[in-house]
């Protein structure tokens, strides 16, 4: 199943206890200092484009809007609790390079109330260099459109087989508080309220190379809090990204 596809998926596939309280299909949290799970009701445009990926050396280019990614967030959200028994205190390690599904498991861990982590992990999610040690390991081909791989991953989840038929809503029974830990990374544990509360919202469209899952984790509270958007290019002489940026009208950071 392609990202168009997913994009146009109808909610046949909602589990019967699913609610859908709102644009996201995710559970209501706190008011004040928002928690992460509800991330992407704030983008004032849902289907303008929120996550653009570029591979210059494939040629690949991925557009997720909102709506897109908050399906493919749904999905891998359903895929965690449902598939991986992943609630508030679970552990995930994202151990994908700088790609757009890095950016949906970053917001799909904070769904289901996990921290992302980079040291004594529940799970852990690889690309297709299958390095991971974790109890329960989940691979990304990286393949375009989120393909599956070719061949089953010995002693992984094919995460290209195993997400996409996963409902496209998801309502957590646990959600997740202000308190829960969303990251734990490079020695620095946050929780949901501080790191909402300390990242400044960012409205600009902004293009990115590679860079550390800590950055990515900053980058995407900043964009969705701001109603900004992302534009991840790798493989990228400065010429190509010069280029990228005019075609995308965002700002090289």
């Amino acid at each position: 199943m392609t990202y168009l596809e997913l994009h146009a998926c109808s909610l046949s596939q909602v589990k019967p206890n699913s609610k859908i309280p709102g644009f996201l299909g995710v559970s209501p949290t706190l008011t004040g200092v928002p928690t992460l799970d509800r991330l992407l009701d704030a983008l004032p445009q849902p289907a303008a484009p929120f996550l653009t990926y570029y591979d210059q050396a494939t040629g690949e280019r991925v557009e997720l809007s909102g709506v897109t990614t908050a399906n493919w967030v749904a999905k891998t959200s359903n895929f965690l609790v449902e598939d991986l028994d992943a609630a508030p205190g679970s552990r995930v390690r994202i151990g994908l390079p700088s790609h757009w599904l890095r950016f949906v498991w970053l917001l799909s861990c904070w769904t289901v109330g996990a921290a992302v982590v980079d040291v004594e992990a529940d799970i852990g999610v690889s690309g297709p260099d299958l390095v991971a040690d974790e109890p329960l390991r989940v691979a990304a081909s990286l393949r375009p459109l989120g393909a599956r791989f070719a061949e089953p991953p010995e002693g992984f989840l094919d995460l290209g087989a195993e997400v996409p038929p996963h409902g496209d809503v998801f309502l957590a029974l646990d959600p997740p508080t202000a308190q829960t830990v969303a990251i734990d990374l490079d020695g620095e544990e946050l929780t949901h309220a501080e790191l909402a509360s300390g990242t400044a919202p960012s409205a600009e469209r902004l293009l990115v190379e590679p860079g550390t899952v800590r950055r990515d984790a900053d980058l995407l509270v900043a964009a969705a809090l701001g109603g900004g958007s992302l534009v991840l290019v790798t493989s990228a002489t400065p010429d190509a990204l010069t280029g990228v940026a005019d075609q995308e009208r965002a700002r090289i950071a």
